[in-house]
């Protein structure tokens, strides 16, 4: 019945796509160039980490990106468009921004960070208030009503044995990838890259290869400091994959000692944070480790009674040259048309 139910949302999800290309009207266009940072998946596929290593590409190429992200499980879902931080400073707060917009507003400097159900209203309001050159469209590759003139794809090679909801987690069935303009594939090597780009019929293919942070400590630090290997640590997550976090703090050479793990977007209590420590303490742990994302969630409730450490997750597209070739192509395309 799932597999049944997962080709019936798949034919959907395509006719969809597909109304909206016969429909050009349907489309709305911002002034500036747009790239889509999107993927086939649900959660866990590396489009946050993509699109601040684009935003940071892009300022190398000295362009203003402006990051248009929906908000998704903001606590306060204020009405139009949310400025979370403007090129030179933050101006949002999380309760607005959502935990993904957040993130980002904290790292990345030099670059907007607008939150809006409706990215064509955020991105008209970064282009004509907040001189933005180029937009890049967080989780995009299914918010079809905005016109883009770049689709990146985010996948891996699980993705190639993954089913459509709700038989498996793809949004849309492997076939649609052939909508992208390229493909990013996150942690494989040269030979599986090869094969998903003949499997999904895509020609520009590049890879990326995770990276994850030291850990830093937030608190009770009054200046964060960082923890050495072999450490033992106990580790929190609240992200759609948790499990290879936790694989990525073991790979850190630290002395795991138990594991914890909550909902996407889980907007962390008083309660968690307690249950958190006393599943720490009672393995023995000196240090609690969760991600970047979920730091910012627990944040208001430091410090707590064990130091928590956060350890941020980077992607970077390789080759480098090419794939800033890549966009420099793809911009001055969208610019021509203008």
């Amino acid at each position: 019945m799932r597999r049944l139910l997962g080709h019936l949302y798949g034919a959907a999800a395509w006719r969809r796509r597909r109304w909206h290309v016969g429909h050009p009207e349907t489309r709305r266009r911002l002034r500036q160039p747009v790239i889509s940072i999107g993927a086939l998946r649900v959660g866990g596929s590396g489009k946050t980490p993509l699109t601040a290593h684009l935003a940071r590409v892009l300022m190398g190429m000295g362009e203003r990106p402006a990051v248009l992200s929906r908000g998704y499980g903001r606590a306060d879902a204020a009405d139009g468009v949310v400025v979370v931080r403007e090129a030179g400073r933050v101006v949002g707060r999380l309760a607005t921004a959502g935990d993904e917009p957040w993130m980002l507003s904290q790292s990345l400097d030099g670059v907007v960070v607008v939150v809006c159900p409706d990215r064509y209203l955020a991105g008209r309001l970064a282009e004509t208030h907040l001189a933005a050159t180029v937009h890049l469209l967080d989780d995009g590759f299914q918010h079809l009503p905005l016109q883009r003139g770049t689709d990146l794809l985010v996948v891996s090679p699980s993705d190639l044995e993954a089913a459509v909801l709700p038989a498996g987690p793809l949004r849309e069935r492997l076939s649609t990838a052939r909508c992208a303009d390229a493909m990013v594939v996150v942690g494989a090597n040269d030979e599986q890259r090869q094969t998903m780009a003949e499997h999904l019929a895509l020609s520009r293919c590049f890879g990326a290869r995770r990276r994850l942070g030291a850990a830093l400590v937030r608190a009770p630090r009054v200046k964060p400091g960082e923890i050495a290997p072999g450490t033992p640590v106990f580790a929190v997550a609240g992200i759609a994959r948790p499990e290879q976090f936790f694989d990525d703090v073991r790979d850190a050479g630290f002395a795991l000692r138990g594991t914890l793990a909550f909902r996407d977007h889980h907007r962390y209590a008083p309660r968690d944070a307690a249950r958190v420590v006393d599943a720490a303490q009672a393995v023995g742990a000196e240090v609690i480790v969760t991600t970047e994302k979920d730091g910012v969630r627990l944040e208001s409730m430091l410090p707590l009674a064990l130091p928590v450490a956060t350890m941020a997750l980077a992607l970077e597209v390789e080759p480098a040259r090419a794939f800033q070739a890549f966009l420099a192509e793809r911009l001055a395309a969208e610019r021509s048309v203008a």
